[in-house]
């Protein structure tokens, strides 16, 4: 795994309710956005959150948010995170 700290962390929303966490590598992570798009996931809002971080954190906090979100949701995922 690189230590390189170029993965970016975000959120998808639809309304006020979390629908996705997700991490990825690229540069400009609007692309990636648009991909969700494409595959049909409905979110009305979506965060780029910051500071950038290594893949280790950025799985890390991926895995620590969606076992978060079903500790407290009855063992159920956000809907577009595949567990």
């Amino acid at each position: 795994m690189s230590r390189e700290r170029n993965w970016k962390r975000y959120v998808l929303r639809n309304r006020n309710k979390i629908v996705y966490f997700g991490i990825t590598s690229r540069e400009y992570p609007e692309s990636r956005l648009q991909q969700h798009v494409d595959d049909g996931k409905g979110f009305t809002s979506s965060e780029v959150l910051s500071p950038v971080v290594t893949e280790g954190g950025a799985k890390k906090w991926e895995k620590e948010r969606i076992e978060g979100y079903r500790r407290s949701h009855r063992g159920k995922a956000p809907r577009y995170n595949k567990v």
